[in-house]
């Protein structure tokens, strides 16, 4: 045991220990003096040497890491471009400098610093793979072939004649007063009638048209829009005047366009939100509540597949796409979907309505066309769309009481009560139905659109005005009383809005059958417009289509006149049927074709 008194016979063992600081220091200044000695001709080889090791390095390497290693170097500056952008914005004066770093725009839930935007933005290529191209090839269009074309480009000269001269670079003309109308305050009409006008053969306005796209149209605007509205109006006309045209210009607004949108999609559901501020990119949904119309979200997949196989970037596609996937998932009433679904959830809204018509009604279309986009490859998109005219055909179409018409009800509150009403939006239906048949799906959906087009014909026929009102309410109870009525219409549904969607089935039921009964429908309607909304400065819609000497002009042009109204009147009139080849394009739900793909 050690003790005092051992210590004079201990021995010491003495260590010399380096200050490791001090020796640090030395060694660090011997290694730079003996870097200094060396010629430049030998620094250069050790500096070849140190590269081709760090080469072999990264070569050898799984190539699961290297595909890390790049994306986390893709992913890093892409933020660092992100964040260049919201910079430059704000220097610009498009987005207040609070803002750069995350801010609020008004109303609803905002997204200020998404939590799942990375989920968006990291798309599995191994997955998905990189989207087809499209490689655009200009068509050349040589104007109207007739004297019932004619008359359509007169109309639509007279209604761009009033827009340039009182609302240009405006959203709406308001033809009487003179004034403009702003929604979005992004060009809507310019952008909505530029495949109209190219179609047409308008070169002239045409390239009025887009000038003011290459000079005016940004997306910097501190302003909410929304999503679907902005998706089919300017995101669809822009690609589809791409691929028309063949002008890049176009596809480089739309990707633009695109980036700003995509954080829309950026909940925890992936179904997006409503609304979006494309100059701060921050999404919300709408005001009026925290629900986004089923309609709207799962019709959006059109334009953004076709933005990524445009631009050879999936992430497009990938987010639009999820929400079908996701709307495939949830349970429905015989193929039949409420109009509501909460974004954050992902659910319906429980006894919403069940219509085709308003807010309902392009989730039906837009299956069926993003299956035929995509060389009808995906089955869950057909075989949801069969299920929903299934479901359509059981618990919706009703005849009326007295000569039979056909017409499309709807389903409301939890007992799921019939409503015999029909929007005109519903009437879009007969040639969707008819576009399926053609490609391929049960011949008795023809049976369908052609009964159901007879109705729409005669929501317009027995009106004083030949003008469909906006809704229309049918009887199906059998009286005794002989003076009654299939149809009917209340005062405030008696208004028309210059709507499309008869003129669009008119168009594919002539173009699939060659009936000229369909051409003469079409221009007895467009007598109609002429007889009625025509004023000294355009076309406006009307307040009551019940009164020929009181039709209430309301003193606005909605862009859809131009994009699809005149549009599908100028393709019904064509008598070769061969203007849009109907088995390469798609339209869009705002009447722009877009290519159709193999896959």
């Amino acid at each position: 045991m050690f003790s005092p008194k051992d210590l004079g016979k201990t021995d010491y063992i003495s260590l010399n220990i380096h200050d490791s600081a001090s020796f640090a220091k030395g060694t660090s200044r011997s290694l730079w003096r003996q870097w200094n000695q060396l010629s430049r001709f030998q620094r250069n080889i050790l500096y070849f040497v140190i590269i081709i090791i760090l080469l072999l390095i990264f070569y050898l390497l799984p190539g699961d890491t290297k595909k890390t290693i790049l994306e986390n170097e893709s992913e890093y500056n892409n933020v660092e471009i992100a964040q260049e952008t919201l910079k430059s914005d704000a220097l610009a004066g498009a987005i207040p400098v609070d803002n750069v770093d995350g801010g609020g725009a008004g109303g609803g839930e905002v997204i200020e610093e998404p939590e799942f935007q990375p989920e968006i933005n990291q798309v599995d290529h191994d997955q998905i793979g990189e989207p087809p191209q499209h490689k655009s090839t200009i068509i050349k269009f040589d104007g109207p072939q007739n004297a019932r074309q004619k008359a359509v480009v007169a109309a639509l000269k007279h209604s761009w004649g009033g827009y340039t001269e009182f609302a240009w670079g405006h959203d709406n003309v308001k033809p009487i007063s003179k004034r403009y109308h702003e929604w979005f305050g992004l060009g809507l009409t310019i952008v909505d009638a530029l495949d109209t006008l190219y179609i047409m053969g308008l070169n002239d306005e045409y390239a009025e048209a887009r000038s003011w796209i290459e000079k005016n149209l940004v997306f910097t605007i501190n302003r909410d829009v929304n999503l679907f509205e902005v998706t089919i109006r300017v995101l669809g006309g822009l690609l589809a005047a791409y691929h028309l045209s063949g002008d890049r210009l176009f596809l480089t607004k739309a990707i633009d366009l695109g980036d700003r949108m995509m954080p829309a999609f950026s909940t925890r559901s992936g179904v997006p939100f409503s609304d979006i501020n494309l100059g701060t990119r921050n999404a919300h949904s709408p005001k009026w509540g925290p629900d986004s119309s089923t309609s709207e979200v799962t019709s959006i997949q059109l334009e953004f597949r076709d933005l990524s196989r445009s631009s050879n970037q999936p992430r497009f596609e990938s987010a639009a796409a999820k929400v079908s996937e996701h709307v495939h998932q949830l349970e429905k009433y015989d193929g039949l979907v409420p109009i509501f679904i909460n974004a954050n959830t992902g659910r319906f809204r429980e006894f919403a309505t069940i219509t085709l018509g308003a807010r309902g009604d392009s989730y039906y279309e837009y299956l069926l066309k993003q299956w035929i986009q995509t060389g009808k490859t995906i089955d869950y998109l057909k075989d949801d769309y069969l299920m929903g005219i299934a479901g359509t055909q059981k618990h919706l179409l009703k005849r009326t009481a007295v000569n039979k018409y056909l017409f499309i009800a709807e389903l409301v509150g939890p007992n799921k009560e019939i409503r015999p009403k029909m929007d005109h939006l519903t009437c879009y239906l007969g040639g969707t139905l008819a576009l399926g048949a053609h490609h391929g799906l049960p011949k008795e959906h023809m049976d369908i659109a052609n009964d159901l087009i007879k109705t729409c014909y005669q929501t317009y026929a027995i009106q004083p005005t030949f003008l469909a009102p906006e809704i229309t309410y049918f009887n199906i109870q059998k009286s005794e009383d002989e003076s009654q009525m299939d149809m009917y219409v209340k005062t405030n549904d008696a208004h028309n809005l210059l709507r499309p969607e008869f003129i669009e089935s008119l168009y594919y039921l002539y173009y699939f059958t060659g009936n000229k009964t369909f051409q003469d429908w079409g221009w007895q309607i467009f007598q109609a417009f002429e007889n009625y909304t025509k004023v000294e400065n355009g076309y406006t819609s009307i307040g009551n289509v019940r009164n020929t000497q009181n039709t209430r002009p309301q003193d606005l042009t909605e862009s859809f006149w131009f994009a699809e109204t005149l549009k599908y009147l100028y393709l019904l009139f064509d008598d070769s049927r061969q203007l849009i080849d109907l088995d390469k394009w798609v339209f869009n739900s705002e009447g722009h074709p877009l290519p159709i793909y193999e896959s």
